[in-house]
């Protein structure tokens, strides 16, 4: 099932106690970012109201009790793409609540499904699998209807051998 506009809101909110997503595109194309990333490239000042309202979805979600996270998973060198969410993106969704950790992949792939398929995972029982083009556009989200278990046990792996997105940021500008 396709998990478009009421479904996608319906899936996400429907969550009791966590949302966790598995985030391994190297590069999103969304329109809504194109202008903020061509700012970042030319080295502008991140715009005051950057991200405000998944900053204001992540304060609800958590001000609510349930938790919000991601393992954010990367190559070096890093992509334009990725130095933009790394400076202006994560920071701010950390402040708002989100957990992020960043998983390096350069060298092992810990036995990961590293296909380029993103994913959310709600409650440890619901997946929504986010599915995009080569170059990082979105063409839908859908429903998976398996089950979950091999999604719990990458979730654990991946979280096993990722690190805070600031110890990850700091080792990088040493």
């Amino acid at each position: 099932m396709l998990l478009d506009g009421d479904n996608w809101r319906r899936l996400f909110d429907a969550s009791e106690r966590e949302a966790w997503r598995f985030e391994a595109q190297p590069t999103y194309t969304m329109p809504k970012e194109r202008e903020n990333v061509a700012r970042f490239l030319r080295g502008e000042a991140k715009p005051a109201e950057h991200n405000a309202r998944w900053h204001e979805r992540v304060r609800g979600y958590v001000e609510s009790g349930r938790r919000i996270g991601r393992v954010r998973v990367v190559r070096q060198p890093l992509t334009d793409y990725q130095r933009y969410q790394f400076a202006w993106g994560i920071p701010g969704n950390i402040a708002a609540g989100e957990d992020i950790r960043v998983l390096d992949v350069t060298r092992d792939d810990h036995g990961l499904p590293l296909t380029g398929r993103d994913w959310w995972m709600f409650d440890e029982s619901r997946i929504a699998h986010l599915n995009f083009r080569p170059d990082g556009t979105q063409i839908n989200r859908e429903a998976y209807e398996g089950d979950p278990a091999r999604y719990v046990t990458w979730k654990r792996v991946a979280l096993a051998h990722a690190v805070p997105f600031e110890e990850y940021a700091a080792d990088l500008d040493a």
